[in-house]
């Protein structure tokens, strides 16, 4: 069962700032979303119940999974110390 990824516009404005090699690494990980929404390591957000985060260095990735639809709408991309403002 494979989940579909989209993306906010917000999203893929910061996304498209980043360097060439961190978009890269990120691309990786939000494509294994895809086959599984919760990797090891991800955490639901204490502020949002909606909302799951993965580490990828230090950048975070912030989605959110609807079930009903298998899709996992990535919600927010950034620098550690910013991505939760």
């Amino acid at each position: 069962m494979s989940y579909s990824i989209g993306f906010t516009p917000r999203c893929l404005r910061d996304f498209s700032t980043l360097d060439r090699t961190i978009q890269q690494r990120l691309r990786r990980h939000i494509d294994r979303l895809g086959e599984n929404p919760f990797p090891p390591g991800a955490k639901k957000l204490h502020t949002e119940e909606a909302y799951h985060r993965i580490r990828v260095g230090d950048y975070r990735v912030i989605y959110q999974v609807e079930a009903h639809q298998l899709m996992i709408i990535v919600v927010r991309i950034g620098h550690r110390r910013e991505v939760y403002r």
